[in-house]
């Protein structure tokens, strides 16, 4: 035998060792598994179940209409002290359903009046941690008054500070909005300024609940270190978790960041700050925040290159941003064959007011020209939100910019972020 042949006998036994060792393994694993087969056929229990199998309990189901809450807490968030935490538990006592990190609540409050009695205003709140089977919670900025304006102070967050206390009653209307975090395993952006902070305390609480594993990119801005909300707990989550990234942007030129921490950077959150951070991967941004910072960020990210799915963003109050990709989702009771502009002198009738009027294409929306015209509508956060606007159509058609975060009833409309598409009958 030549040594070519005696190393093809060895090569040869290595394999058939190989394949035996191969075959019982296969075989052990094939028993197992026709024996757990065999035991779901004949209808026992299986051996084992993963957390995946076990069945889930069932989720409440959210509420329609209003509902009673209780303040169980309220804390001070940042050393401004101008950020309260409102905890609210039902007051039934029965499970909460849970919600998207990103959503909000609505609230129906009663405004103490100067002549006496109140007033109703309806109020949407960012929901600002995770979910909890037995409680909720908003953080809320105080507004003071403008300087030099005749403006008056916000008085739905000033009414939170200084009247709603602990045990107080609040009527609370389920969490809802289209501005939510996806559940994929991508990473994400989030940009969030001022009190936009809000939301994106709700996704970071929920990705290191449910998915831990996730890579998170946190910019939080402000004018000042004191008025940071959360920054110990913030700056505890990017010490434990190498997937949470953290930059606190102050524009302040007159702050001292030296001895501060490390997480610090001057200027307001921009472009340029993303690209020398970010490693190009394909990320989802959030942002929340003023209507200058997005009208700066939201083109520059599409400058970038960052596909216009993959750009989420809310603005504060009635404001919104135009984005430059087409192709956007239609908006319920949109028709597509109308122009963007209403052009056409459409004749809008108020039903129960007895008024017919001329469409004014100057006026941004039917809410707009409603009041203008003397028409009593109830509305609230006027940008969408909470519905208080919410009017049913007797004919015609409304077309909306963008689709609102409140899905309105069929056959109704938001007037506050909708045109007439055609001559319009509505019940005002």
């Amino acid at each position: 035998m030549t040594s070519w042949q005696l190393v093809l006998w060895m090569v040869g036994a290595v394999l058939l060792q190989l394949s035996v060792y191969l075959a019982i393994g296969f075989w052990r694993h094939w028993q197992h598994y026709d024996a757990l087969r065999r035991t779901v056929i004949e209808g026992g229990l299986p051996a084992y179940h993963t957390l995946d199998s076990a069945p889930a309990e069932p989720m409440p189901a959210a509420w329609s209409g209003w509902r009673t809450f209780k303040v169980t807490d309220r804390v001070l968030e940042n050393t401004a002290g101008d950020i309260c935490s409102f905890h609210l538990a039902p007051q039934d006592g029965q499970a909460l359903p849970t919600f998207r990190p990103g959503q909000y609540l609505t609230f129906q409050l009663l405004i103490p009046m100067e002549k006496g009695g109140t007033e109703p205003l309806t109020r949407c709140y960012s929901l600002s941690d995770g979910p909890h089977p037995e409680s909720y919670r908003v953080s809320i900025k105080r507004v003071p008054a403008p300087a030099n304006s005749k403006h008056p102070a916000g008085r739905a967050s000033n009414f939170f500070h200084d009247q709603v206390q602990l045990g107080s009653l609040l009527q609370v209307r389920a969490p809802a909005g289209h501005f939510h975090m996806d559940r994929s395993d991508a990473p994400v952006v989030l940009l969030g300024a001022g009190i936009g902070i809000t939301p994106m305390l709700s996704m970071v609480q929920c990705c290191l609940v449910a998915q831990p594993g996730r890579e998170v990119w946190l910019f939080y801005g402000v004018r000042q270190i004191r008025e940071l909300m959360a920054q110990a707990e913030l700056e505890a989550i990017a010490h434990t978790h190498a997937n949470f990234h953290l930059y606190f942007c102050v524009s302040d030129v007159g702050e001292d960041l030296a001895q501060g921490s490390t997480y610090r950077r001057h200027g307001r959150i921009h472009i340029d700050l993303l690209r020398a951070l970010l490693p190009l991967k394909p990320y989802h941004f959030y942002l929340c925040g003023p209507t200058p910072m997005l009208e700066s960020l939201v083109p520059a990210l599409e400058d970038w290159g960052v596909p216009d799915a993959r750009i989420h963003f809310e603005a504060f109050g009635p404001a919104s941003v135009k984005r430059r990709s087409a192709g956007r989702a239609a908006a319920p009771n949109t028709s597509a064959a109308v122009a963007d502009t209403a052009d056409t002198a459409d004749i809008i009738t108020f039903a129960k007011s007895g008024k017919q009027v001329s469409w004014q294409p100057g006026c941004a929306n039917l809410l707009e020209f409603a009041e203008t015209h003397q028409v009593a509508v109830n509305s609230g956060c006027r940008s969408g939100n909470c519905g208080s606007c919410q009017t049913t159509i007797r004919s015609g058609q409304v077309r909306y910019r963008e689709a609102p975060d409140f899905d309105p009833e069929p056959g109704t409309c938001l007037l506050c972020v909708c045109t007439p598409a055609s001559p319009l009958a509505l019940e005002l």
